[in-house]
């Protein structure tokens, strides 16, 4: 069962303890921490539980339970040592709608007590719903050792910063980016802090700018200077996602998909990164894969037309760099001329992130010295001048194809020599990674590679093709 993890208020508000043995001394120092007014109901007590009593920090009835000892209060702790008695506070409490725990009884607790780690204001409660405290406490201990010791007076000033902001910023997209902006920046108490000068600016002011750079950028149909703040309303972003591991995200990328309100992504994109997006933001599948098209380019233009013209932030996040065989020239085209302000955010291309798989520089000043860039639809050289004696360029298709018979064969055709180096790299940088080599001769009988994949081709993947030894078998390696 799914449990709701809150903070709750209980300054001056009532809690019973039943029982007054080790197990409620455990519990007394935090339940006293959050203001509560306690009364304790046992025959006897700890001298530690007496002492509280007489310095008036909680109060003690010194009797066994009665049901009405319920009446009044907002929660209610069995820890005694008898189960019966616990079990019977329990049910006692829920006839009357008050929650209840009954210590290391987890039939009988309508809450938890978590493992808290905290430093000043900040709370980190750590709950494993009964099943193990043990677990929590090696947990909080684990996660007090890493967090800063001045992460308490940090946030306070964080806070009373927060409240200014508030009361001076008018309630705009521009001034919630700012409160996550802050969120990521040193803070100190000194009229000339950086974070602070960025948060006193004048909020009309920086209206203004806004306005203008938005007229500049339909005018010209190009963006104006970048903005610090993750993501503009009623922007689009074409943003590269990169070849699928968060880690290879841009800065900026990270903060767009954190900001945005809407993404549009591509089926490559990983759930991975899209799990970074903001749990408010519209995440919308808008891939085509394998020949499959659910929706057309048309569609998605006008997908990112209306939401951004609706005031929201869009991101079009695409597999690798958005100008990279990724429709960026139609889709540019159709913001402009909807007068839709954009940006390109660019990203790292497979074609790197294939090449770093497997060692291999594109450009190695011994084997090449261009770089091709094609797909599998467009990888012959149809009305291109004669290849030189050795072929000195890398060839990178995107998107090969699963069949690469018809490939090989126009290659073969055009000159390239049968023994040209030829590597098969299959979700490159994903924790799935596989990496084939081959020749061009043995390339049209490689099994088919599970996508996204990369070819590359030249003899700048010739050292890599020797290290694996697969130049003729092409069997799978896991990169």
């Amino acid at each position: 069962m799914s449990m709701l993890p809150i903070f709750l208020k209980l300054d001056g508000r009532r809690c019973l303890l039943v029982g007054a043995g080790n197990v409620a001394l455990e519990k007394v120092g935090t339940l006293l921490n959050t203001g509560l007014q306690i009364r304790v109901v046992a025959p006897d007590a700890r001298p530690e539980i007496a002492e509280l009593a007489r310095e008036a920090k909680l109060e003690w009835i010194q009797r066994a339970f009665e049901p009405s000892d319920l009446e009044g209060n907002t929660l209610v702790i069995a820890a005694t040592n008898v189960p019966e008695v616990n079990a019977a506070v329990y049910h006692s409490a829920v006839e009357r709608g008050i929650l209840a725990n009954s210590v290391d009884d987890i039939p009988n607790c309508d809450f938890f007590f978590g493992s808290i780690v905290s430093r000043g204001s900040l709370q980190i409660a750590i709950s494993t719903g009964g099943e193990s405290p043990a677990v929590a406490q090696r947990l909080r201990r684990e996660i007090d050792e890493q967090l800063p010791a001045d992460l308490g007076p940090w946030l306070e000033n964080l806070g009373a910063l927060r409240r200014e902001i508030l009361e001076t910023h008018p309630r705009t997209e521009s001034r919630k980016l700012l409160l996550h902006q802050l969120a990521h920046r040193q803070l100190c108490d000194s009229a000339s802090c950086p974070s602070r000068q960025m948060a006193n600016l004048n909020p009309v002011a920086s209206t203004n700018k806004a306005v203008i750079l938005s007229d500049q950028s339909k005018a010209t149909g190009v963006e104006g200077p970048a903005s610090p703040s993750p993501a503009s309303a009623g922007t689009a972003y074409l943003v590269g996602a990169g070849p699928g591991d968060p880690d290879l995200l841009t800065v900026k990328a990270l903060r767009l998909i954190q900001s945005a309100q809407v993404i549009l992504h591509d089926d490559l994109v990983p759930q991975a990164i899209l799990a970074l997006a903001s749990t408010n933001a519209d995440i919308v599948n808008v891939g085509k894969r394998c020949g499959t098209k659910t929706i057309t380019q048309d569609d998605i233009n006008a997908l990112m037309i209306l939401h951004a013209r609706a005031g929201k932030a869009v991101i079009r996040l695409k597999s690798g760099d958005p100008l990279i065989f990724g429709r960026a020239a139609e889709e540019m085209t159709a913001l402009s001329s909807a007068d839709v302000p954009y940006e390109v955010v660019p990203g790292i291309t497979s074609a790197f992130a294939a090449a770093a798989a497997i060692g291999c520089s594109l450009t190695d000043r011994n084997s090449a010295s261009n770089v091709i860039f094609s797909t599998g639809h467009h990888a012959s050289s149809h009305n291109q001048s004669p290849l030189p004696e050795i072929e000195d360029a890398t060839r990178v298709v995107y998107m090969p194809g699963r069949d690469l018979h018809l490939l090989a064969e126009e290659w073969l055709q055009q000159g390239l020599p049968p023994d040209f180096p030829c590597a098969i790299v299959s979700h490159a940088a994903q924790p799935n990674q596989t990496v084939r080599c081959t020749t061009l001769a043995a390339l049209g009988d490689a099994a088919p590679a599970a996508a996204p994949s990369l070819l590359i081709a030249g003899w700048a993947v010739r050292d890599i093709a020797a290290t694996q030894h697969e130049a003729a078998v092409g069997d799978s390696v896991t990169a």
